[in-house]
């Protein structure tokens, strides 16, 4: 595969307010993510000349770029849609990335959206899956559960243990959603009550699990030497990792429930992209996929963030909190700043180009001269992984 390594640059971003938005349409949301992006980038809409649209409520949201045609009144342009599960923003934003370095465009826009709060989605997944036998009514919160007890097992550590080490994630994503603005929740919990909440699949409580939002993000890419020309401090691409892994991992022989290699192999390939040989110590950033708190905890070991079966030493120590060596998650995550799944990819990558530039919307969330980033999202069944590294200097 070839590098795109500062290639790409964003140069504008845009992000909805996320949570139940039973105020605005869909159209509205769309409008709130663009012209964020068309302000931040300093240009209008006439200077789209793509743009890449990530959906996964196909029925809410019309057929193929209907939406954002309608609310952007985007005319006579490539407006192209993916639905890939949870990884559908970040894949609207490669796919972005890819069109801008081919050199057939040189200013295009990714957006995803969502409204799942009208759709009535229950989020527990109840009756979801492919699969007449292995997943008939199978659950999120059930499935990720299975997760939880084996690394528990594992890892030799008590349920009581491993509850609490999971409850300290759902914290610290409770207090970094506190000081986000644009967050669907901003309360503040305790451990003490992580572990009183009611259990939704044992051992993960309600604070354990990410709710479902509306919302929207966007971003607005062009050539890396065209970067400068829009703005002084453009946040280039690094590298791109991508994994599909085939069929259900869960159902086949040797899988521990503790790893996925959709997580290793991407997070692999977006490393060897940006150059990147030790990500504990080389990333300033991470935006990952905490759709359930043993999800962060699985990715820190995966991604190389913590070595295998010692993450609660670094959750103990405050590793990944805002003032920590790798802070993770530092806008609250889908924990607390919500996942409109189509959104979530564009709206960590948001995130992460705010925070290299020095300009998180709340400075007590700002982390200390940050100069890379990773936003990550992950979804399935199957399992899809994907991952995208940013810098705020070229070279």
């Amino acid at each position: 595969m070839r590098s795109i390594k500062d290639k790409v640059a964003i140069v504008g971003m845009g992000c909805s307010k996320f949570g139940e938005r039973w105020d605005v349409g869909l159209n509205d949301l769309v409008i709130e993510a663009a012209y964020e992006a068309y302000e931040d980038a300093g240009i209008g809409p006439e200077e789209i000349q793509a743009c890449y649209l990530g959906t996964v409520c196909a029925p809410l949201i019309g057929v193929g770029g209907t939406v954002v045609a309608d609310a952007l009144k985007l005319r006579d342009i490539p407006i192209i849609r993916n639905e890939n599960w949870c990884a559908t923003g970040h894949i609207a934003m490669i796919e972005a990335f890819l069109a801008v370095v081919s050199g057939v465009f040189d200013v295009v826009m990714a957006i995803g959206v969502e409204k799942l709060k009208d759709t009535g989605y229950p989020g527990l997944g109840t009756g979801r899956g492919m699969h007449p036998v292995y997943e008939a009514r199978r659950t999120s919160p059930g499935s990720f559960a299975m997760i939880a007890t084996r690394y528990f097992e594992r890892y030799g550590l008590s349920i009581d243990e491993g509850r609490e080490t999971l409850a300290k994630i759902a914290v610290k994503n409770h207090h970094n959603g506190s000081l986000c603005p644009k967050a669907h929740f901003h309360n503040e919990i305790t451990v003490e009550q992580a572990l009183k909440a009611p259990i939704i699949a044992w051992p993960l409580g309600l604070f354990d699990c990410c709710g479902n939002s509306d919302g929207s993000a966007a971003a607005i890419i062009t050539k890396a030497d065209l970067a400068k020309g829009f703005r002084d401090d453009p946040i280039y691409v690094k590298g791109f990792g991508i994994s599909m892994d085939s069929m259900l991992p869960h159902f086949r022989p040797g899988f521990e429930w503790t790893s996925f290699n959709s997580l290793v192999v991407s997070s692999r390939k977006a490393y060897e992209m940006a150059g990147i040989t030790n990500p504990r110590e080389e990333l300033d950033i991470a935006e990952v996929h905490d759709c359930f708190t043993i999800t962060e905890l699985a990715i820190y070991e995966d991604f190389g963030f913590s070595p295998r079966g010692k993450a609660k030493k670094d959750i103990d120590s405050g590793f990944f909190e805002l003032g920590g060596g790798l802070p993770v998650n530092t806008d609250g995550g889908l924990k607390c700043f919500g996942h409109p799944v189509g959104a979530s990819g564009i709206r960590m990558t948001y995130e992460v180009y705010k925070q290299l530039q020095g300009k998180a919307e709340n400075p007590e969330r700002q982390v200390k001269n940050p100069r890379r980033g990773l936003s990550h999202t992950f979804g399935g069944p199957p399992q899809l992984s994907a991952v995208a590294i940013f810098g705020n200097e070229k070279g």
